[in-house]
């Protein structure tokens, strides 16, 4: 038999493994759901953004109010609010019902994650810790990178609809598990106050910063809306502090970031899930768009990263007590520097290249993510053990934004242009046709609707089929009758007219498919090429970037060692 403090940390785990899913689940089945909901992606991506936005911007107020309500009650709220909000977007039938269903999960996931992880450290004695942050900290990042491989396995076989409701028998699970195993007494918190101010002054810091991020290419990097929320964060980032200086209770202690590790941990838990969300987020559209993949098949494609996730995790851990957190840090970062080398300067043509980078940046992650959510921890308790757990939730749905908002937003700058070229040179490749301008039309209109799906066609149809074919020769035939005054020939003369221009027509039909089919190979092939390379620009740009992650390793201890802290 499991022993109770076991039970209580596998409902934390599910806590856990059902927000940090739902972050990224939704990324493969976009194209799925707008079909289904008949909407734009402009829309659509509303549903995407508000889980990370309302999570980012209520998981810290929502954490101190466990705090003073009760861990284990608010976790039940936080699962009952996740379920329903589940519920809502699987059975919604507008993308306007969707959006409201991933804000209530949003709210319930702000809710579980900051209270699933006080509520399994705090089910063990201390010297147990270690172990337990670091099995929670994996399932943080494990869930994430299984976002896309779930999401399109699940949409291929059940549809989009089933990626939210697989999350309710699993809510109905650890809710129930919770009523029977959680430890209902609190403590006292009679004088214990919420801090409103500073919970208000996050929230709105937060909210603004991440709505810049998110709707800054939609809405104008340069617009007086992003500008003016620009200037509100930073405003609100400022009197926050202030107001945490100097208030009784704060909502963050500020003696969290006098600890060099936590700040280190901070950093690099912002960095190493931009590059690895980053990965998540561009590739199972470029697999299925751009290379014609099934959502099964993308999700199979970028597992390698997942498996690297499950198997390095647990090493680092284990490195962690033998080489210091600098040295396994230093290593997983490097991993993820060589994967978007990699990544970079693949052939898109040979799988093998992206495996290699997947794994790479796979294995550098699951290095990373166990020390520093071990560090983020370390020997605090109480309430500064629950507002480390609560800052570093919050920091790393702002690495999850900033993947979204730079990439997202690079990807569409790049489509833009990527878009107009092929309109360029498909305008002027069917324009040199001697086709009729009807087939010239017809054909610039396919290649409009392929690149307002970002899609390359994979199969070249002949424009001019049997049908229209046998529509051509009937208004020709027509037309010859009326031209040589043959309506009311006889039946014999009428059959030898038919058969002369079918003929004819069926000869110049061949003819116009074929230069059709040459020019439209032609603008296929340049279509990929521009695509490819709109969808790879950005981790070419971001390749640099990546010492970014290498330069936190000087933020922690050459070994490990325990932390003074209050």
């Amino acid at each position: 038999m499991l022993k109770k403090s076991m039970k209580v940390i596998a409902m934390m785990m599910i806590g856990i493994f059902l927000c940090m899913l739902d972050t990224t689940v939704m990324n493969i089945a976009l194209p799925a759901i707008q079909t289904g909901l008949n909407t734009d992606l402009a829309h659509l991506s509303w549903a995407l953004n508000i889980y990370t936005v309302l999570f980012a911007s209520l998981a810290i107020p929502l954490g101190r109010l466990a705090d003073v309500w009760g861990r284990g009650r608010m976790y039940l709220i936080g699962l009952g609010f996740f379920g329903i909000g589940s519920l809502t977007s699987g059975l919604s039938l507008s993308v306007g019902l969707l959006i409201i269903g991933r804000a209530i999960q949003s709210i319930g996931a702000a809710i579980v994650f900051p209270a699933s992880m006080t509520i399994g450290i705090q089910s063990v004695t201390l010297n147990k810790r270690t172990s337990v942050i670091a099995g929670l900290g994996v399932m943080q990042g494990l869930a994430a990178a299984l976002g896309p491989t779930i999401g399109g396995a699940v949409t291929q076989f059940w549809g989009w609809r089933g990626i939210f409701l697989i999350n309710v028998p699993l809510v109905v699970i650890a809710f129930s598990g919770c009523l029977v195993w959680l430890s209902w007494r609190h403590p006292s918190h009679g004088q214990a106050k919420l801090d409103l101010g500073g919970s208000a002054l996050i929230m709105t810091t937060l909210l603004a910063l991440t709505l810049v991020l998110v709707k800054g290419n939609d809405w104008g990097w340069t617009s007086r809306l992003i500008i003016g929320l620009g200037v509100i964060s930073v405003l609100a980032l400022f009197a926050f502090i202030w107001t945490e200086a100097h208030v009784a209770a704060p909502m963050v202690p500020l003696a969290l970031f006098k600890d060099r590790q936590f700040n280190g941990a901070a950093l690099a838990t912002v960095l190493s899930g931009v590059f690895m969300v980053a990965l998540l987020v561009l590739m199972p559209s470029f697999f299925t768009k751009v290379q014609g993949k099934t959502e099964l098949m993308a999700a199979i494609m970028i597992t390698p990263a997942s498996m690297m996730i499950f198997i390095f995790s647990p090493i680092s851990g284990f490195l962690l007590a033998k080489l210091g957190a600098r040295r396994v840090i230093f290593s997983g970062s490097l991993a993820m520097v060589a994967g978007y080398g990699v990544l970079s300067m693949m052939n898109t043509s040979q799988y093998w290249q992206f495996a290699l980078a997947a794994l790479l940046i796979g294995a550098g992650y699951g290095t990373i993510i166990e020390p520093i959510t071990v560090l983020a921890a370390g020997d605090f308790t109480g309430e500064l053990l629950t507002a480390s757990q609560s800052v570093i939730g919050v920091f790393r749905q702002i690495g999850t934004s900033l993947a979204v908002a730079i990439f997202v937003s690079a990807l569409a700058v790049n489509l833009t242009t990527a878009k107009s070229r092929v309109k360029s040179y498909a305008a002027v490749s069917v324009a040199q046709l001697s086709i009729s301008n009807q087939a010239k039309r017809d054909t610039l209109q396919v290649v409009d609707h392929q690149l307002a799906a970002e899609q390359t066609a994979q199969v070249v149809h002949d424009p001019i089929t049997a049908t229209k074919t046998r529509r051509l020769v009937a208004d020709q035939y027509v037309q010859v009758l009326k031209a040589r005054s043959l309506q009311a020939a006889p039946v014999r003369i009428k059959a030898q007219v038919h058969q002369q221009v079918a003929r004819q027509v069926r000869s110049q039909v061949r003819a116009t498919n074929q230069r059709i089919r040459t020019a439209a190979t032609a603008i296929k092939a340049k279509t990929k090429i521009e695509l490819t390379a709109a969808f790879m620009r950005p981790y070419q740009v971001a390749w640099p970037f990546t010492l970014l992650l290498v330069m936190t390793t000087w933020c922690f201890a050459g070994r490990t060692r325990k932390s003074e802290k209050v």
